[in-house]
């Protein structure tokens, strides 16, 4: 039932449709159709009992009927609303069309199954179901228009295949008269239906009558017997496309339509018109279809016996439309299976009534009881004279059936079906026409008794159309119904007499019109005078009865004994009676045939037993094989030859020996064909004959049968060629044979049985070719003896079964027929029984010997063989697989130990062993894949593993005893291996996915067999001594594949085997690489699958590490073991991350973390390049595309520019590596470019450029100069956003190992501060804790079972110091420079130390510095990064102040520059930055640093700042200049309204200078160059000679603090200005002089700590202080355009620039040339001080410039990696060039050498340290920098140009910054090395290589 749930019910008929309406609810009714699915029983109140596939339509919603949950709901709309309307659900017509069509299928199906035809009925089970599973596509909707229309093509295809089977069904029309449409009616109307053949030309039905009143419906509606009707018994060739419906119309009326009334009331039968419609029609059509079918009237009525024939042919000039508006409107169905069926189907159709409408003649198949006696005449045409009439006569025939007793028969004429029989029936009348042609049919349904006797009258009447309209008798024809011999009246045309009669009282008395002649054809020849009359009438007559026969000959040997002399001609002409004929007398046939042979057996034995070959083989057609069951009745029952068994054996064997010498063998079939029949009778003969005389004659009976079956035996053994006739003989006997098995045991034991079946099959020649059709007959033979009862018995079977082995083992050797085969096999194992009873046994034995190993051939032939294209062939070979596999798997399970001892000593020689194992090893491997079986055959699944790991047992010990030590085999263990690993890992097997009580089943029954199996594993292993290390390295991945399954018991057995590989590894080669490679390999590949666990890990490590403890080798295992793993910890959290729903930003760590892994610690290039790719898929997905650049930078930086070919890999074709690289570049810059990270593309650009140049490729260099040019015109157009930076903190047990307790710094989103960055955070670890303040977290959280998250952003500190300083640079471009490339960040938190001063906060203020150092620059393949290194130092109140008012003289100075060049808009900036400052000043700002700093008792307390407290001076004065010269400059700008606040701050300023005491300013400090001659800050790139501002002309030489270091403070100095913004911008100014310039940062100041500002509470983000020296002369700016794009680490290493246009950026000093002070410098030597020169600060040591003050603050610096910032001022270049002509010598001014101060041996020791922390770091090998691109030397712009003689000395590149594969590393000897330190080694770097992928 599972095919027929599927199906959708058809559209609800009258008959099965049920109805739930509301009686109360008058609304509108809505329609929906629920198809029932489940069955419900209706036991409820109000229940309505339904079953699975009803269909109930809802009117209005039902309450409380039937669950809703039982049925599916459609939509459908209702046709021909009423009594009989149809519901029809509103979906695709194809899908209606496929469900009515399987409907029908079904039934067909099931029919076959009872008919077993096997062939189709499996032939039409794939179809079905292939049709289903369109119809579900279908029925989803999710298909393309394309793919749906190609599927609808596919469907119609499928059903017309169907429809063209010669299915041999029954099918019925039903029919249902609705109503006539025309305008011209007014007399009632009879209609008449039939079918018609058109290629034939003749009715193929009795016609089916509806009378309809004068409005043109049924005269009686409430009777639907009579407007409805079933056309039945059609067969499959009636349903073509020229067989039609034909409907005839009459009128009953006058006879012109067009007559106008008159006194005459006579109503004539008149032509009125036709209409046909194709049956072709209906099979297209839907379920049920209302028709309007036109009607056509004649053009001339003497045409009317053939309208529809014209119709049909279309003659359109003999018919036209009876009226623009006639219709006739039908409802018509074809509907399918025998009338049993319907009327369960349509229970409501039969009852309501419907009439039965016959076939003309037998149905295709005649069933036995059928009783059927209609006689049927049509009344065809007639040649009457005028009789003395003018015009020609209006002739009515009158029809009466008479019996033998000359009275009418009452109700015996009938028009039709649909009204009931009258005593007469009367023709239509054609208008004055001699020649009438009437082809009217009319039934006689006569009782069989009446006929003998009766005879029919025909009366013709003239119609007169006059006043009275009498009807005039003229004369009468008659025919008799039986003749005298009892032959029934000839079916055919009959020429009848008529007879002049003008009197109906002349025919009262009909004896004396019956002596007369009445038919032409039977006039003697004397009677000329009535031949040669012109009258005649014709009619045809035809009878179907199933008691009444026209055969004479019939007749004749029925009545043998009245005509003996005829017995001879009898017998000889039944063969050439109809059949049809003979299965009406079949009973009195036989016992006709069965007298005969008694009396005159030997005159007649042979052509008795003819007919009785050919009775029986006509029962063998499909049209009489019901009557199979009427034969055997007969012969149980009614059979009473109790001698007839001699003859009947007698002439067999006379035929069996024959057959060699026949030259014609088709009789001789004919008798092998009905062999099953003749046996039956001989033995039922047998049995009567022994019952009757007591049992005589046994001995000469069985004498005879052995004969009989000797002579078969003969006959059979014969070979001959595959054409030869007696092949053929042979292969029908067999056919026949097994139908033999049961007659012959009821009088023969069951051994003699068994002994004939087993003699006579093993007669059978031996060697046959393949394509011998006996071959497939021989096979078929045995399979009907397997099956046969006879087999059944044991004491049979053991006689039986080695013929049957020998037959099948035969075939299944040369794989043919095997269908059959399985068929067999699948029969032979179904009988035995598990038991111990040696019957059994020897059974099993025999099959095992005979067929196990071919079995196995075969199950791997079909497996291995290509399966076919087409569905049903696909589906076929699946089931014979499938029963090969249950027929050895039953073999095996019926196998004992007995049978596989008996098995393994069978093979005489190792190599069929050998060939055994492998064979058994490779068909298990089969059996369990997930393919061999549903997937839902859990129970079957487990029945194969069952018997697998049994057998698997069992052939362990064969595998021990014969394949080890010097017999061992590698091929033979491998496939036992294979095996053990594919069993174990089996889904089926796998019990944790299982629900409790589901596993707790199968462990009672089965136990865990993957433990079973492990052990056994473990067991063979330990077995294999030496031979271990064939299996090393390649079971390490299957083995492993085992340990992750999750099975406790299973890990501890398999974990121990790898220390076992790793040991023999270690004996052999001295190391366990090759397990540590494949180890690592698999793990990857199997983790990423799902498999393993946190458990698995703990449980690895453990193990093995106790195994290892006493080994020699400890050390590297204990090793190898580490690093696997740490490798699982990551391969976990990746797997975890990767997981659906997680966040990107997880998953993007994770896999970074596993890429760097793989690429440091295991050197894995493979691994290391597909996780760079999914890497980029990750950052790509994120729309992260300066990541996705970097990512694939790695993979492009391990190929080189050659030709060497690449195989293909991953998504990439093969290819020359150049190809690849060049694709690389073009993805990467691509990416660069959606990223906004130009500087980066243009260096790639340049790359492929020079590529491109080399090759002459000028269209692409052309091409890619182009794409240079728009990105540097992006850079420039273009606006970036500059991102903030976060410090995450992860902490705690319960986050992933790559993130466990460490610290990243993450590069946020645009537009994403830290508020925004924390929930996001928060978002992606929804269980972490917020930690609330930046302290170092202690030990109780690093170890907590939970997460805590510590977040607050930080400054970044740029690297890249040569834009941000050159003059002129737009802030577009050095924006780029502030937050790409960044190694460090850091983040200030102000806090007072000692007692505070409520007066002045200043004297206790310090900063606690910390700077954080990362593995990787960002932006790099990742967001975030780890802090690799974390430097804490603090920041004394002293130096806090001088940062404080250093940062505010560089703003001071940026937007004096930025006013006078005219760069600002507006000059608001400038004045509330004055504003600030000196109302600040006034207010006590520079005075609270006075009483802080200068005085008396902190001088003394701190000698050591005397330095400092002088540069603090030096800065307050500075910052006076400036303010004096920026009101200068304000002055200047101010607008006329801001004029009195201009004054309001001159005044104040004034104040703040006798604040000070500065009455005129120092000579150094009126030098200072803020002063710009032509208001150009590019000037100074052009003046080679400083202006003298001074009087003096003194020369100032910047003197730096160790605090003047890049400052990124976000907060203004409110300490200067109570006014002053919480927000102050970085800016740089610069001055006009090229030697003067001005460097300004602003610091945290106390105020700030308060600021709301993006920080986390306690937080304070502030810029770093460390300010790098950069050079003031030429090198500075010796770089080409190219150099500002170069990576941090190849770059000079210099302060920061800061952005003079947004003033929410960060700040860094220049380098400031000035002159010397008249102060003491302890950088100077005596004879140096007071004498006016340019000093130029280098430094050849990392360290940064050192201060006047350095000295006294060596402790604080020491301890301050950022206070003592290593950096050099030199510079490098990608370019090779640059770096070799850097010059390493100092440059000076005039006459004096440039002097480089002493420096602190702690800032030295700091220095060195740095510089070596970053040679040791090892490089980032995705650094877009990292490239060697020799590029040819470009002049520089003459802006730009420096007088060569001012070079001071480059410093080579720090070593980390140079690739081994294109620099050389410079030696610590080297000139260039500004250390002298050696390269330190990074630690296990990836050895450069090119890549192989």
């Amino acid at each position: 039932m599972t095919l027929y749930s599927q199906l959708i019910s058809p559209p609800l008929q009258p008959d099965t449709q049920r109805r739930t309406q509301s009686t109360s609810s008058q609304q509108a009714i809505l329609f929906s159709l629920s198809l029932l699915l489940a069955s419900f029983r209706g036991t409820v109140q109000h229940g309505l009992p339904l079953e699975i596939g009803d269909t109930v339509l809802f009117i209005l919603s039902p309450q409380g009927i039937f669950p809703c949950t039982y049925v599916h709901l459609k939509n459908a709309h209702i046709k021909n609303k009423g009594q009989f309307e149809t519901v029809i659900p509103t979906e695709d017509s194809v899908i209606t069309e496929m469900t009515s069509t399987l409907r029908d299928w079904g039934a067909m199906w099931k029919r076959l199954y009872v008919k077993n035809e096997g062939d189709l009925f499996h032939r039409l089970w794939h179809v079905m179901n292939e049709i289903l599973d369109l119809r579900r596509q279908v029925l989803v909707g999710h298909l393309t228009n394309d793919r749906m229309k190609d599927v609808k093509q596919h469907i119609t295809a499928r059903l017309d295949w169907g429809n063209e089977l010669d299915w041999c069904f029954t099918h019925h029309l039903f029919v249902h008269m609705k109503s006539l449409m025309s305008s011209n009616l007014g007399e009632e109307l009879e209609v008449f239906f039939h079918i018609y053949d058109g290629r034939e030309n003749r009715p193929l039905s009795e016609r089916f009558f509806v009378r309809l009143n004068k409005n043109g419906v049924p005269k009686s509606p409430e009777k639907t017997e009579r407007q409805c009707t079933l056309f039945v018994d059609l067969g499959s060739s009636d349903l073509r496309k020229d067989v039609y419906i034909v409907v005839h119309i009459m009128r009953i009326g006058r006879m012109g339509a067009g007559e106008k009334k008159n006194l005459c009331s006579t109503q004539y039968r008149r032509p009125f018109g036709c209409a046909v419609v194709s049956i072709a029609d209906l099979l297209t059509a839907d379920s049920k279809d209302d028709h309007l079918l036109k009607v056509y009237a004649c053009t001339t009525e003497s045409e009317w016996y053939q309208i529809h024939e014209n119709i049909i042919r279309k003659v359109n000039s003999r018919y036209n439309l009876s009226g623009s508006n006639t219709g006739l409107a039908v409802s018509l169905q074809l509907l399918h299976g025998d009338i049993e069926q319907l009327r369960r189907e349509y229970m409501v159709l039969f009852t309501r009534g419907v009439s039965i409408t016959k076939k003309l003649g037998f149905s295709d198949i005649i069933m036995p009881g059928e009783m059927r006696n209609d006689l049927y005449v049509t009344l065809e045409k007639g040649e009457f004279e005028k009789g003395g009439k003018s015009v020609a006569r209006n002739v009515e025939i009158t029809v009466y059936v008479l019996d033998i007793e000359g009275q009418v028969m009452k109700s015996y004429v009938a028009a039709g079906s649909g009204e009931p029989g009258g005593d007469e029936y009367h023709s239509f009348v054609l208008y004055h026409n001699n020649s009438p042609r009437w082809a009217e049919q009319i039934k006689l349904p006569i009782p069989v008794d009446m006929f003998r006797g009766a005879h029919v009258r025909f009366e013709f009447r003239h119609c007169s159309t006059k006043d009275k309209g009498e009807k005039k008798l003229f004369g009468y024809s008659f025919v008799h119904l039986m003749q005298e011999d009892g032959r029934t009246l000839p079916d055919g045309t009959h020429e009848l007499i008529i007879h002049k009669c003008e009197e109906n009282a002349n025919l009262q008395d009909s004896s004396r019109y019956l002596k007369l002649p009445f038919s032409k054809a039977n006039l003697p020849g004397n009677n000329q005078a009535v031949k040669g009359t012109k009258e005649s009438f014709w009619i045809t007559s035809f009878l179907c009865s199933t008691k009444l026969t026209q055969n004479g000959d019939m007749l004749d040997l029925l009545k043998w004994r009245a005509h003996p002399e005829r017995i001879n001609d009898s017998l000889s002409k039944l063969k050439e009676i109809d059949g049809s004929e003979i299965v009406k007398f079949l009973q009195d046939t036989l016992d006709t045939l069965f007298g005969i042979l008694d009396e005159s057996s030997q005159r007649y034995g042979l052509k008795v037993f003819d007919c009785l070959v050919h009775i029986i083989n006509l029962l063998q057609d499909s049209k009489f094989q019901h009557f199979k069951p009427v034969m055997d009745t007969y012969i149980e029952s009614h059979f009473a030859g109790a001698l007839s068994y001699r003859d009947l054996i007698k002439v067999l064997k006379w035929y069996v020996d024959r057959i060699i010498d026949a030259e014609h063998q088709d009789h001789i079939q004919q008798v092998l064909k009905a062999t099953e029949y003749i046996f039956k009778y001989i033995i039922q003969s047998r049995r009567l004959f022994a019952l009757a005389t007591g049992g005589q004659s046994e001995e000469e009976f069985r004498c005879c049968v052995h004969e009989l079956f000797m002579s078969i035996r003969f006959f059979l053994s014969q070979e001959n060629k595959i054409t030869s006739p007696v092949t053929q003989t042979q292969a029908v006997f067999l056919r026949t044979f097994p139908a033999v098995y049961g007659e012959l045991l009821k009088i023969f034991t069951v051994r003699e049985v068994a002994g004939f079946v087993r003699e006579t099959l093993g007669s059978l020649p031996a060697t046959a070719h393949a394509e011998c059709p006996l071959e497939a007959v021989k096979l078929h033979c045995i399979a009907e003896t397997v099956e046969s009862q006879l087999y059944t018995n044991p004491e049979s079977r053991c006689i039986l079964l080695p013929v049957v082995l020998r037959l099948l083992q035969a075939h299944m050797q040369e794989q043919r027929d095997l269908v059959m085969c399985v068929r067999i096999l699948t029969s032979m194992l179904s009988l035995i029984r598990k038991e111990d009873s040696p019957v059994v046994s020897e059974e099993v034995d025999l099959i095992v010997d005979s067929l196990l190993v071919v079995l196995m051939r075969t199950i791997l032939e079909i497996t291995n063989r290509p399966q076919p294209a087409g569905t049903n062939m696909r589906l076929q070979f699946q089931d014979i697989t499938g029963e090969f596999v249950a027929c050895l798997l039953a073999l095996l399970r019926q196998m004992s130990d007995k049978h596989y001892q008996q098995l393994l000593q069978a093979f005489t020689s190792k190599d069929d062993l050998r060939d055994f194992l492998l064979q058994i090893f490779t068909v298990f491997r089969i059996l369990i894949r997930p393919e061999m079986f549903p997937k839902d055959w859990t129970v079957m699944r487990l029945v194969t593993n069952n018997v697998i790991i049994t057998t698997v047992l069992y052939l362990s010990d064969a595998l021990r005893k014969n394949f080890l030590n010097e017999k061992f085999d590698y091929k033979v263990w491998d496939s036992y291996f294979y095996l053990s690993v594919i069993f174990i890992n089996q889904p089926c097997l796998q019990l944790e996915s299982f629900s409790p009580s589901k596993r707790k089943r199968v462990l009672e029954k089965y136990g865990d067999m993957r433990v079973m199996m492990g052990c056994e594993i473990f067991s063979m292993w330990q077995n294999l001594g030496e031979h271990k290390l064939n299996f090393i390295p390649a079971m390490i991945g299957p083995f492993l594949e085992v340990t992750l399954v999750p099975q406790p018991d299973l890990r501890n057995v398999m974990i121990p085997i790898f220390h076992d590989m790793m040991d023999w590894e270690q004996r052999r080669s001295g190391n366990f690489k090759q397990v540590e490679a494949k180890l690592i390999d698999k793990l990857d590949s199997l983790m990423s699958e799902g498999k393993g666990d946190e458990t698995y890990r703990e449980l690895f490590n453990s193990i093995l590490l106790k195994k290892i403890e006493r080994e020699t080798w400890r050390e590297s295992g204990i090793s190898l073991i580490a690093t696997v793993t740490r490798l699982m910890e990551r391969l976990l959290d990746y797997r975890d991350c990767m997981k659906l729903g997680e966040v990107d930003g997880k998953k993007i760590g994770c896999t970074v973390s596993l890429l760097n892994f793989y690429k440091t610690e295991l050197n894995k290039e493979e691994m290391y390049i597909r996780y760079i790719h999914k890497l980029y898929e990750l950052h790509l997905k994120a729309q992260n595309y300066t990541e996705a650049s970097y990512t694939l930078l790695l993979y492009d930086e391990l190929l080189e520019w050659s030709e060497r070919p690449l195989r293909e890999f991953l998504n990439y074709p093969m290819q020359s590596e150049w190809q690849r690289k060049e694709y690389l570049h073009l993805t990467i810059v691509q990416n660069f470019d959606r990223g906004k990270c130009w500087e980066n593309g243009i260096i790639l650009c340049r790359e492929l450029a020079d590529q491109y140049e080399s090759y002459y490729d000028y269209r692409n260099l052309s091409k890619m100069r182009m794409m240079e040019a728009s990105l540097y015109d992006k850079i420039m157009d273009q606006q970036r956003l500059e991102p903030e930076f976060f410090r995450v903190g992860f902490y705690g047990k319960k986050f992933p190992f790559f993130l466990r307790n460490k610290e990243f710094v993450c590069r946020g989103h645009d537009y994403e501060r830290l508020e925004a960055f924390q929930q996001r955070m928060l978002n992606e670890f929804p269980h972490a804790i917020a930690m609330q303040h930046v302290n170092q977290p202690d030990q109780t959280i690093y170890q907590a079972e939970a997460q805590y998250l510590q977040i607050y952003a930080v400054s970044p500190i740029p690297e890249s110091q040569d834009v941000l300083q050159r003059d002129g640079v737009p802030d577009n471009i050095k924006s780029f420079y502030k937050v790409n490339h960044i190694w460090r960040f850091r983040y200030d938190r102000p806090f007072h130390k000692g007692t505070k001063d409520k007066e002045n906060e200043f004297k206790s203020l310090w900063v606690e510095r910390t700077t954080l150092t990362l593995v990787q620059s960002l932006p790099g393949i990742s967001r975030w990064f780890e802090v690799e290194k974390r430097e804490l130092v603090e920041v004394s109140p002293l130096e806090n102040a001088i940062e404080v008012i250093e940062n505010k003289n560089l703003q001071l100075r940026t937007l004096i520059a930025q006013c006078q060049s005219r760069q600002m808009q507006n000059i608001n900036p400038l004045t509330m930055c004055l504003n600030g400052v000196i109302d600040a000043a006034v207010n006590g700002g520079l005075a609270r640093y006075q009483e802080a700093f200068f005085v008396k008792d902190y001088v003394v307390n701190h000698p050591e700042d005397g330095e400092k407290i002088g540069r603090l001076r030096e800065l307050m004065f500075e910052q006076a200049h400036i303010l004096e010269y920026g009101l200068a400059v304000h002055e200047k700008f101010v607008p006329q309204d801001m004029r009195p606040l201009h004054k309001k701050l001159v005044d104040q300023f004034h104040v703040m200078k006798s604040s000070l005491g500065i009455q005129e300013f120092p000579a150094y400090v009126r030098a200072s160059p803020v002063h710009f001659t032509n208001g150009s800050p590019r000037s100074s790139c052009r003046n080679s000679v400083p202006n003298i501002i001074s009087p003096d002309g003194a020369r100032v030489v910047a003197r730096r603090s160790p605090l003047t270091y890049p400052a990124v403070n976000r907060y203004s100095s409110s300490s200067l200005s109570s006014q002053a913004s919480n927000e102050v911008s970085n800016i740089t100014g610069q001055s006009e002089s090229s030697d003067e310039v001005f460097n300004m940062q602003p610091s945290p100041s106390t105020s700030s700590l308060s600021s709301n500002h993006s920080a986390s509470p306690n937080v304070t983000s502030s810029a770093p202080s460390s300010a790098r020296g950069s050079p003031q002369l030429q090198d500075k700016h010796k770089h080409s355009r190219e150099n500002s794009c170069l990576s941090s680490r190849e770059r000079p290493v210099s302060a920061i620039y800061p952005n003079p246009l947004d003033p929410a950026q960060r700040a860094t000093p220049h380098q400031i040339g000035d002159t010397t002070l008249p102060r003491s410098d302890p950088n100077l030597s005596a004879p140096d001080k007071g004498k006016t020169r340019l000093i130029v600060l280098y430094s050849s040591l990392p360290p940064f410039t050192p201060s006047p003050t350095e000295c006294q603050s060596a402790g604080l610096v020491s301890n301050s990696p950022v206070l003592s910032g290593s950096y050099s001022s030199g510079i490098s270049s990608m370019s090779r060039c640059s770096v070799s002509e850097a010059s390493g010598t100092e440059a000076t001014t005039g006459d004096h050498p440039a002097h480089q101060g002493p420096t602190m041996p702690n800032s030295v020791s700091s220095g060195s340290d740095e510089l070596i922390r970053r040679e040791n770091k090892t490089p980032p090998p995705y650094s877009v920098y990292e490239r060697s691109n020799p590029r040819r030397p470009v002049p520089l712009p003459h802006s730009l140009s420096i007088p060569p003689s001012l070079d001071p000395p480059a410093l080579p590149p720090k070593p980390h910054q140079l690739r081994t594969s294109s620099m050389k590393l410079v030696p610590a000897s080297d000139p260039r090395r500004a250390d002298g330190v050696p390269h330190v080694p990074r630690p296990r770097p990836l050895p450069r290589k090119v890549s192989q992928l």
